[in-house]
């Protein structure tokens, strides 16, 4: 019985040591869900789409995206943050869920950290400051007289409280000295109508998701919100050359985080298969299209992007008072 002991005992260390190897080996066992917090049309879920369909034929595994817009993300959020540990459930971010809100929510229904582990950066984009094409902003300037002449009058929409575009356009009001009214929307798509219809006088956008309306001719890019113009639009000037604050930067990135717990050989091989479709040739020319620009890296540093925003995020919340209930 003595011999049989340390027999047994090497079997369960070699058991437990290549155990998370091998689920790593069978990854996807089953269909991968990703979950958006975007409505269906907005520009994030059209590329989180777009790449389900590459992971699907690299895996030979349905991937399918989830869109579930609305509370700030929250929906999505929850609903992911108690899946099963392995890999087949994911959730989408971008800056705001996980390094806006928590400087912004005094209570948030999720920790970034303790729920949630990096896995993949998708991409970066500049956001553009959008008008109503027949609407009268016309330019920087004329909207930043406006809001002087007349405070509290002017109005800006936002895809929901805390986004990159709520706290960027809280940032231009602090640096215009200028006071205006904050339009919150769970659809991103009824802003772009509200703004065309002039229900609503202007908001900070990507482009991907103004795509359709600016196609239309109901909207129209008045400037960038980057220290550079885009390549793709050289004729957009940025804020700072159309008589905006110096520098003025509003930005967004969007990432795959997993439930925490993930093995990590299991986040490892996502996120390298992320990374190989992002240098993929189609995958590249979609998201030119979008005006997005993919930003492959590892796990680890998606995390340090993460620390870093959030501490910039942070005094920006504390400057400017933004809040959120």
């Amino acid at each position: 019985m003595m011999e049989t002991t340390p027999s047994r005992l090497s079997v369960f260390i070699a058991a437990w040591l290549f155990a998370v190897p091998v689920v790593a080996q069978t990854y996807p066992s089953k269909v991968v869900k990703i979950t958006a917090p975007y409505s269906a049309g907005a520009g994030p879920a059209v590329f989180a789409r777009i790449l389900a369909e590459k992971l699907s034929r690299a895996w030979s595994q349905q991937v399918l995206v989830d869109p579930r817009p609305g509370a700030s993300g929250f929906i999505a959020i929850e609903a992911v943050k108690n899946a099963a540990p392995d890999g087949h459930e994911l959730l989408v971010v971008s800056n705001a869920h996980v390094a806006i809100n928590p400087a912004l929510y005094k209570k948030l229904p999720y920790d970034p950290d303790k729920d949630f582990v990096p896995v993949a950066m998708f991409y970066r984009t500049p956001f553009f400051l959008i008008v109503a094409t027949a609407g009268p902003y016309q330019n920087v300037r004329a909207l930043i007289a406006a809001a002087k002449a007349n405070p509290g009058a002017v109005t800006y929409g936002s895809s929901y409280v805390g986004s990159p575009s709520h706290l960027g356009s809280a940032e231009f009001e602090f640096l215009t000295g200028t006071k205006m009214i904050h339009v919150p929307f769970k659809d991103q798509s009824q802003m772009y109508v509200s703004i065309a219809n002039g229900d609503v006088g202007w908001a900070f956008s990507t482009l991907g998701s103004a795509l359709p309306l600016i196609q239309s001719g109901k909207i129209k890019l008045i400037a960038i919100a980057s220290k550079e113009r885009l390549k793709t639009l050289p004729d957009v000037l940025t804020v700072e050359e159309a008589g905006g604050p110096a520098g003025f930067e509003v930005g967004s990135w969007l990432a795959l985080l997993a439930p925490r717990g993930t093995p990590p050989e299991v986040v490892r091989q996502i996120n390298a298969e992320v990374n190989r479709q992002l240098a993929d040739a189609d995958v590249k020319l979609q998201l030119q299209n979008f005006g997005f620009e993919a930003t492959p890296g590892t796990p680890e540093q998606l995390a340090d992007t993460i620390r870093v925003e959030a501490k910039k995020y942070g005094e920006i919340v504390r400057r400017t008072g933004a809040t959120a209930e």
